[in-house]
């Protein structure tokens, strides 16, 4: 062969590596060159949404640039707004934006998209071995429909804490003995609460943020499935005595002016000095305001206190799990694996521990998610306390208890408004009348209500 030859043969192979290195052969479709776009729909708000945000511009400033793939994120306010946006794109309705690649997506939600969209499933990426480094049980979160397939990637994960105006507390508890161990069940808040309403002339105690994780919780808790999800439908497991101690346990003490609520959601109630306690979800830590302004303009800093969340008298500790994950559209192009990537960036440890620490939401591996590491990296890494607290709280909570991941299914989103609103709405209605209230026939007529309505949602 002559040197000519050679050489021509020399450039034809270099040339055939360029084209493979350019079109991305060999590393599913994705090159430096031409970098793959994925679209990313979330609903993180405040600090949590700063920082998702924050993680993204360094993911393509690092790992995307160096594996060609461009994040963009979105965010899309609310769970709700979130997720009528995403039905609107996917039936092309006029106005509607382009679907996303990824959404945040909570398991009601996966499975109200059957017949409509086709998701990933995660297992067609992930082998057993790389999903080892999860904690299982937010993996499982995520399987959704008939076959239990892995649809939901969680990158992280909330919990629901109590709050507490510590300021306030321990003025309470100086002059009454009060002690926060009385805090731990709900029977022992709601007596706790007649004892701060006799102390403080007649103020109200204690607020809940998500009415329907206390009653899908409780009721499980109380072994009783609030709703019996079979594939992607439901049947509805409503117990009367279950739902009667449910309904003891909120509505006598709010009738009786010892729970309140009154603003949007209950830190808004901590700010105005309504209340000195409230369960809210840990991604909401940053919430929780550090003074009280009365409506009388007096005004006074206040530090907080993260304990765990109250259970029932006699019951196994429960907490729900809630945040969903991260579903993605299936395209079968290499925006899949691009998808993927991605989100196994983001659940890292590194990742998982500075974006927990900055939002409250608990990390997803089996190392991130001990305690005395999240500890650990706080003391390296201090942030905002009122975050720390909650978050570590959370995490302990996390080892100590039943963490319950509530099964999706069509209808689902519906049944969770409903449960938001009825109980709470039955308790403002009769919270002037507590002295003449026919009790019993007031919670057969919310029991009744209530079937109905979560009935049809079952559908």
């Amino acid at each position: 062969m002559n040197i000519n030859m050679k050489n021509r043969i020399f450039v034809l192979y270099v040339l055939i590596l360029t084209a493979f290195a350019l079109c991305g052969c060999g590393s599913h479709g994705l090159s430096r060159y031409n970098p793959t776009p994925v679209t990313v729909w979330h609903c993180y708000d405040g600090a949590g949404a700063l920082k998702f945000n924050e993680l993204v511009a360094d993911f393509n400033s690092t790992f995307g640039r160096e594996n060609g793939i461009t994040v963009t994120a979105l965010a899309m306010g609310s769970a709700e707004s979130l997720e009528a946006a995403l039905f609107d794109s996917i039936a092309q309705k006029t106005g509607s934006l382009d679907p996303p690649d990824i959404f945040q997506c909570s398991p009601d939600t996966a499975a109200a998209l059957e017949g409509k969209a086709e998701l990933v499933d995660f297992d067609d990426y992930l082998t057993e071995d790389e999903k080892l480094i999860y904690v299982r049980r937010f993996l499982d979160g995520g399987c959704v429909g008939e076959e239990g397939s892995w649809k939901l990637f969680a990158t992280a994960q909330s919990t629901q804490v109590l709050m507490l105006n510590k300021t306030d507390w321990d003025k309470f508890a100086a002059q009454t003995g009060a002690d926060t161990d009385s805090l731990l069940t709900w029977e022992g808040l709601a007596r706790t609460a007649a004892d701060y309403y006799e102390w403080s002339g007649g103020k109200a105690f204690f607020g809940h943020d998500d009415l329907a994780d206390y009653l899908i919780v409780g009721s499980s808790q109380l072994g009783s499935e609030l709703f019996r999800v079979s594939g992607d439908s439901a049947s509805l497991g409503l117990d009367k005595t279950v739902m009667y101690r449910l309904w003891d346990s909120f509505y006598l003490p709010y009738i009786s002016g010892y729970y309140t609520q009154s603003g949007k959601y209950r830190s808004d109630d901590i700010r105005t000095g309504d209340i000195i306690a409230m369960v809210c979800s840990s991604a909401r830590a940053s919430y929780f305001p550090d003074k009280v302004v009365t409506a009388d303009g007096v005004s006074y800093p206040i530090e907080c206190m993260s304990l765990p969340l109250p259970n029932f008298e006699g019951t196994a500790s429960y907490a729900a799990l809630s945040g969903g994950g991260m579903a993605m559209l299936k395209s079968g192009t290499a925006k899949e694996y691009a998808g993927v990537l991605f989100l196994k960036w983001l659940a890292d440890e590194e990742q998982g521990l500075c974006f927990s620490a900055q939002s409250g939401y608990m990390p997803v591996t089996l190392e991130s998610v001990k305690p005395d590491v999240m500890s650990a990296y706080l003391d390296a890494n201090p942030a905002d306390e009122r975050i720390s607290s909650a978050l570590l709280t959370s995490l302990s909570q996390n080892e100590a208890y039943i963490m319950y991941t509530p099964a999706g299914f069509d209808g689902g989103t519906q049944a969770h408004a409903i449960l938001r609103q009825t109980l709470l709405t039955f308790a403002k209605k009769d919270r002037d009348r507590a002295d003449t209230v026919d009790y019993d026939a007031r919670f057969d007529e919310w029991y009744s209500d209530i079937a109905n309505k979560l009935q049809e949602c079952c559908e």
